[in-house]
C-alpha cells in the first residue's frame, strides 16, 4: 500500500480527474494525457495503451508514446499473448523487471522495431472489475527496476483510463441516438441528413455556421447533383429563423406562365382559373426562409420583380395593386454560369449582385473522394431498410471502383447506384458489377487531385482490411474469402499498406 502521499503525483492525478470530468468527447486526447502522466510519474522511457477487442479475442494499440511509439502501432497482440495479452487475459497486473527471460514477451516484436524492453510494468484498465484494456510502462530510467508503489500508481491512472473511456463511449451513444433522432425529426420535415467527411465540405460547414446568423441573401454554386438544397437547409436551420417555414421553389420546374403566380400569389379574377385568392411561395415563407432553386433560369420579366422584393421586402400578387410585405431570407442557387449570363444580359447584373453578397460553392464529388464512403454507406443503409434487405457492406473491388469514378452526377448519381445495388445484389457484398460502372468515366484529375485521391483510396482499403481481418482474428484466409478477394492479393496490399500484424504465428 502507498505509505506516503507525493505531491506531484497526487496534484496530476486531480489534474487528469478535473479533465475527464471536463471534457469526455475526445477520449484519445484524455487517454494520451493519461498515458503520459502515468509514464512520467513511474519515470518510463516508453508506454502504451491497449484496447481490448473481445470479438477479435485481441489487443489493439490505442496510445502509443515514446521512442518508437508509431512503429509499435501496427501490431495486434492476441489475447493471452505477450505480457500485454497475459496481463489482459488474468486481469491481473504484472511487474517484470527482468523481460529478456520473462518467457512471456514477445521478442520477434522487440527485434522487428529496434527497441528492446528491458523492464516492464504492466496493469489491466477495468471497468467495474472487467478488464477492458491493458496500460504498460517500458524501460524504467536510469536501468532501476518497477515496483509495488509504481504498479499502485499506475493502477490508479489506469482506473482513470476505463473512467475516461466509459464515459466518453456513454457521450458517444448518447450524441448518436440524439443525432438520430434529429435526423428522424429533419426527415419528417422534409429535411436531408448532410454527410461529410472531406476537408472541403467541412470548410463549407464552417462557413455556414459563420453565415447563418445573419439574414444576407446567399447565391450557393455548383454542379446538378452536388446537393446545394442540403447546404440551403442547413442555413435555415442554423439560422434564429429555423422554427419558422423553409420554402423550396424550383425555377425550372415551374411553366413560365404560372412562374409569378406561384412566387408572388394572385388574387381572384386575375386570369382564367383564378377563382380564389392564393398565396404565393414568397407569403408562405414569411418569417421563414425561401430557397430559390436553379435562379439562373428566371424569366428577364421576374427578375425585377424579385430584385424589389431582395431590396424592399414587398410586392403585389397577380391582379392585385395592394403591396404585401414580408420579412424572409432569400437563398438562391444555380448549376449555370451566372456570370456568362450576366454578361450576355440574360441575368440582370443588380440582381446578381444582390443575391451574391455571400457566394458558396459546392466542389463536385469527384473534389472530394473522402466524401464517397461515408456517402455510398449511408445510403446502402437507407435503402437496406426500403428493400428489407441485409448486405455487409461494399466488397473492397466495388469500393475502389467508386473512389474511381468521376461521378458526372455527383451525390444525386452515387444515390441512385446504391439503390440499383441494393435491389439486384445477390450476395453478402456489393460487388463491382452490382455498380454497373464498368464503362464509366474515370477521375481524370491534375497532379494535386490525383495524390487526394490515390490517399483517399490507400485510407479506405487499410480501414477495411484492418476490420476485416480483426473480425476474423487476422486469419488471412478468411478474411480473403470474405472480402471475395484472392489471398495472395490480400497478403500483398497488407504489405504495400503497412497495416499487418506481422507476427509469424499468424495466418
Amino acid at each position: 500500500m502507498l505509505t506516503t502521499i507525493d505531491v506531484q503525483k497526487f496534484n496530476t492525478l486531480i489534474e487528469i480527474t478535473n479533465l475527464i470530468n471536463a471534457n469526455t468527447r475526445s477520449v484519445n486526447a484524455l487517454l494520451t494525457r493519461v498515458l503520459d502522466s502515468a509514464m512520467r510519474l513511474c519515470n518510463g522511457d516508453a508506454a502504451s495503451l491497449l484496447l481490448l477487442d473481445k470479438k477479435a479475442g485481441a489487443l489493439y494499440f490505442e496510445v502509443a508514446l515514446g521512442p518508437k511509439g508509431q512503429d509499435v502501432k501496427r501490431y495486434t497482440v492476441k489475447l493471452g499473448e505477450g505480457i500485454a495479452g497475459w496481463v489482459a487475459q488474468h486481469n491481473k497486473s504484472l511487474i517484470s523487471n527482468d523481460v529478456k527471460n520473462d518467457h512471456r514477451h514477445l521478442k520477434n516484436v522487440a527485434l522487428e522495431i529496434d527497441y528492446p524492453s528491458n523492464t516492464m510494468l504492466a496493469v489491466p484498465m477495468r471497468v467495474k472489475d472487467e478488464c477492458m484494456g491493458v496500460i504498460e510502462i517500458i524501460n524504467k530510467k536510469d536501468k532501476k527496476p518497477f515496483t509495488d508503489e509504481d504498479m499502485e500508481w499506475l493502477e490508479i491512472f489506469a482506473t482513470q483510463a476505463g473512467i475516461a473511456l466509459t464515459n466518453a463511449r456513454d457521450v458517444e451513444k448518447t450524441l448518436n441516438h440524439i443525432q438520430l433522432l434529429q435526423d428522424e425529426i429533419k426527415v419528417d420535415k422534409g429535411y436531408h441528413t448532410l454527410i461529410a467527411k472531406s476537408p472541403a465540405i467541412l470548410e463549407k460547414l464552417d462557413i455556414i455556421r459563420r453565415v447563418a446568423g445573419t439574414d444576407s441573401s446567399v447565391l450557393i454554386l455548383g454542379e446538378s447533383g452536388v446537393g446545394k438544397e442540403l447546404f440551403a437547409e442547413q442555413i435555415h436551420l442554423q439560422s434564429a429563423r429555423s422554427k419558422a417555414p423553409f420554402v423550396r421553389v424550383n425555377c425550372a420546374a415551374l411553366p413560365e406562365g404560372l412562374l409569378e403566380s406561384e412566387l408572388f400569389g394572385h388574387v381572384k379574377g386575375a386570369f382564367t382559373g383564378a377563382v380564389a385568392n392564393r398565396a404565393g411561395r414568397f407569403e408562405t415563407a414569411n418569417g421563414g426562409t425561401i430557397f430559390l432553386d436553379e435562379i439562373g433560369e428566371l424569366p428577364l420579366a421576374l427578375q425585377s420583380k424579385l430584385l424589389r422584393v431582395i431590396q424592399e421586402r414587398t410586392f403585389e400578387k397577380v391582379g392585385a395593386s395592394v403591396p404585401v410585405t414580408v420579412d424572409l431570407r432569400i437563398l438562391a442557387a444555380t448549376n449555370r454560369d451566372i456570370e456568362a449570363q450576366v454578361a450576355k444580359g440574360e441575368f440582370r447584373s443588380d440582381l446578381y449582385y444582390r443575391l451574391n453578397v455571400l457566394p458558396l460553392y459546392i466542389p463536385p464529388l469527384r473534389q472530394r473522394p473522402e466524401d464517397i464512403p461515408e456517402l455510398a454507406n449511408f445510403f446502402l443503409n437507407k435503402y437496406m431498410k426500403e428493400t428489407k434487405k441485409r448486405y455487409e457492406g461494399f466488397a473492397l473491388t466495388a469500393m475502389e471502383a467508386m473512389l474511381s469514378y468521376a461521378w458526372p452526377g455527383n451525390v444525386r448519381e452515387l444515390e441512385n447506384c446504391v439503390e440499383r445495388a441494393c435491389v439486384i445484389a445477390k450476395g453478402e457484398w456489393i460487388q463491382t458489377e452490382d455498380l454497373f460502372l464498368k464503362s464509366a468515366p474515370v477521375q481524370q484529375l491534375h497532379d494535386a487531385g490525383e495524390r487526394d485521391l490515390k490517399n483517399a483510396v490507400n485510407s479506405f482499403k487499410a480501414q477495411y482490411i484492418r476490420k476485416v481481418l480483426e473480425e476474423r482474428n487476422w486469419k488471412q484466409g478468411e478474411a480473403a474469402q470474405a472480402m471475395n478477394i484472392q489471398r495472395t492479393y490480400l497478403s500483398k496490399l497488407i504489405k504495400e499498406l503497412d497495416i499487418a500484424n506481422r507476427k509469424e504465428t499468424q495466418t
